[in-house]
Formats: C-alpha cells, sequence, structure tokens
C-alpha cells in the first residue's frame, strides 16, 4: 500500500499522466507507456514491500516504476498483436458456438493471425481508444484525490478498475464516459504525422 505522505505526489503523477494520455497518446504513446508503466511497477513494488518508515518504501517504488516503465514500452508491438489475436480467437469460437460446434485448430490459427494484422493495421485506432480512456480514467482518480476524497485512495482497488467505483462515486461514469469521448475526439481529429518529403 501507498504511504499517506505518497498520496498527493502520486495524485499529480496520475492526474498530469491522465490528461496527457487522454489528449495527445497517440501522438506521445512510448512517453504514456512509459508513465503508465512507471505508476503499475510502483504500486506494484510499494504493495509488496508494504509502508514503513524507512527509505526502503521509496526505492522500491522507484526501482519497480523503473521496471514497469521499461516492460511496458518493450512490449508495444508485442501487446498489440496479442491483443489482437486474442480478439480473433474469440470471434472463432463465438461463431463456433452459433454452429454448435468445436473450432477447427486451423480456424482457430487463422482468426489469431487475421485477428493480430488487424490489430496491427488499425493501431492507432486501437491506441486512440485506449489512451482516451485509460487517461481519462487516470486523470478522475489523480484530480478527486488531489482534492481528498478519502473514498479515492491511490492504491485502493478501484482506482485500476473502472467498473467498480467507490460508494458515493458514481458520477465518474459519466465524467469518464464524456472525458474519455472528448479526448478521443481530439486524437482523431490530430492527423497522423506523415514523412517529410
Amino acid at each position: 500500500m501507498l504511504p499517506a505522505v505518497y498520496q498527493l505526489p502520486a495524485a499529480v503523477l496520475l492526474l498530469g499522466g491522465g490528461l496527457l494520455a487522454c489528449f495527445v497518446g497517440q501522438r506521445l504513446f512510448r512517453v504514456v507507456l512509459g508513465i503508465y508503466g512507471f505508476v503499475t511497477g510502483a504500486l506494484i513494488a510499494a504493495t509488496i514491500v508494504g509502508p514503513s518508515t524507512t527509505g526502503a518504501p521509496i526505492l522500491a517504488m522507484l526501482a519497480g516504476g523503473a521496471i514497469g516503465a521499461v516492460v511496458l514500452i518493450l512490449a508495444y508491438f508485442v501487446g498489440v498483436a496479442l491483443v489482437g489475436a486474442a480478439l480473433g480467437a474469440v470471434i472463432v469460437h463465438l461463431i463456433a458456438a452459433q454452429l454448435a460446434r468445436e473450432p477447427h485448430p486451423v480456424a482457430v490459427i487463422l482468426g489469431t493471425v487475421v485477428g493480430a494484422v488487424a490489430a496491427m493495421a488499425l493501431q492507432r485506432y486501437v491506441i486512440i481508444i485506449a489512451t482516451a480512456f485509460g487517461g481519462a480514467w487516470t486523470a478522475l482518480v489523480g484530480g478527486i484525490t488531489m482534492i481528498g476524497s478519502r473514498a479515492a485512495q491511490v492504491t485502493d482497488g478501484w482506482v485500476l478498475y473502472p467498473l467498480r467505483v467507490p460508494v458515493g462515486h458514481e458520477w465518474m461514469w459519466v465524467g469518464w464516459i464524456v472525458l474519455g469521448g472528448i479526448g478521443a475526439a481530439v486524437q482523431l481529429s490530430n492527423r497522423p504525422r506523415t514523412a517529410k518529403r
């Protein structure tokens, strides 16, 4: 668990990183991955080490954050392809279920390959939607933590899981959808960079 003294700096990082991801996540995707990897790694390290009065938790959080940032940045292309492959396999299984039979292994393999290729081809849109809504959620968490909401502690389980909001904060669903939609629209309106000739 994150010690109370680090709640405000963590909230500032979540708010700033969330807004960055929400509105320019596709253009700065590697930076966004680094921020999210750092936050995730630091939270995992803080959970493992636990609060203490020594400097061990902050060192563990910095080390965990650095490892998390490197892992997410390096896993970028593999992650996009794996998401597409999994989606392709799920679609093949859904079609087979409608036909009341098990899918043939060759059909599953073809579905995973097609899904991976499609995800890579449409990665701009996948990244925009993921960063807009992921950033919106992160910014909301950081914002309500900064204003001192006791329900919104950075290490609580709901922080990373937007389908479960704390009691009394049901408005976050609407805020998440609105802010994520605005972020996606802003990112989609920006044309992708093209190489100069």
